[in-house]
């Protein structure tokens, strides 16, 4: 029998439309550091959804019993490369330390590539001037919040690397391959990612303005809320990218593909558009104000 103290520690959760149910022990203990802990600490008041008493979060919950059964049992899932890259995200938005650590070592543990550097090489590394990793493999190194403006990644191995918070203002990524990587509120601006592989990469909030994306491969890239004022996509593959409130003003998107690319609500005041197929790129609510449309498609 569940006594009233088993009952008023219960947490119902909404997370993207996947209802869980949980305890705040679970959600307190394992990660006290964590996003989650912060919310259900009792410093804050929760807003819950009328009569369902369900407390909503804004993500997609298909890896979120992943995250339950880390902070229950403390067990990193073994997963396939591509979900393993999304649960990644995943502790990166929860701020779950512990889980992203279990994440490397069970990768680790199959055989995956490590990186040819560790976090406190690049620390030292960036105290010399004009620091080059041209060709390095660095996959899955957390480089979180440093500064790393005017550092050469050229041709890099960068497979879901952290650079979240990283100032990376005029830093080169050209024909870099950084797919699934978080740049999650980085300062991108002025970088070259000429040729780049970022599919999959997450760079909700980033300072783009004036960076060169220019044929790069940005497909299923989550742009949402990013600055890619005056930002040059010529010939970029923005194919199902989430550009939703991104602010585009003065972007040049010559040339590049936009299929079922989702710019609602964004800004493209004098956006170079000329001659884009524009038919099935989502444009509610978009801003289109003084945008060279001249032979686009829509």
């Amino acid at each position: 029998m569940e006594t009233s103290s088993d009952l008023s520690s219960r947490v119902r959760l909404n997370i993207g439309g996947k209802k869980f149910c949980t305890t705040i022990d679970t959600l307190t203990i394992r990660e006290p550091d964590s996003m989650l802990a912060a919310m259900f600490s009792g410093r804050h008041a929760m807003c819950q959804e009328s009569k369902k008493g369900y407390v909503f979060i804004d993500r997609d919950g298909k890896h979120f019993r992943h995250i339950l059964n880390w902070l229950r049992d403390g067990v990193a899932p073994s997963l396939s490369d591509p979900d393993c890259s999304e649960l990644l995200r995943e502790a990166d938005y929860y701020q779950l330390l512990g889980l992203k650590d279990g994440i490397k070592d069970s990768r680790r543990e199959v055989g995956e590539v490590e990186a040819e550097l560790t976090r406190i090489d690049i620390i030292k590394c960036i105290q010399s001037e004009r620091v080059r990793f041209r060709g390095v493999n660095l996959s899955g190194i957390d480089l979180s919040k440093l500064d790393l403006s005017l550092v050469d990644f050229s041709y890099a191995c960068l497979r879901n690397v952290f650079f979240s918070r990283t100032n990376l203002q005029c830093a080169k990524f050209r024909d870099a391959d950084a797919e699934g990587s978080i740049f999650h509120n980085a300062i991108l601006r002025e970088c070259e990612f000429t040729s780049a592989n970022l599919r999959g990469a997450l760079l909700a909030g980033t300072n783009l303005q004036s960076a060169n994306l220019q044929d790069a491969c940005l497909v299923d890239c989550s742009f949402c809320g990013a600055d890619l004022r005056t930002a040059h996509l010529q010939n970029a593959d923005l194919t199902n990218a989430n550009l939703e409130g991104a602010n585009l003003e003065g972007a040049n998107l010559k040339g590049a593909k936009l299929s079922n690319a989702n710019f609602k609500g964004a800004n493209l005041q004098r956006a170079y558009l000329r001659h884009v197929n524009l038919r099935e790129a989502h444009l509610e609510g978009a801003n289109l104000g003084g945008a060279n449309m001249t032979g686009a498609i829509r």
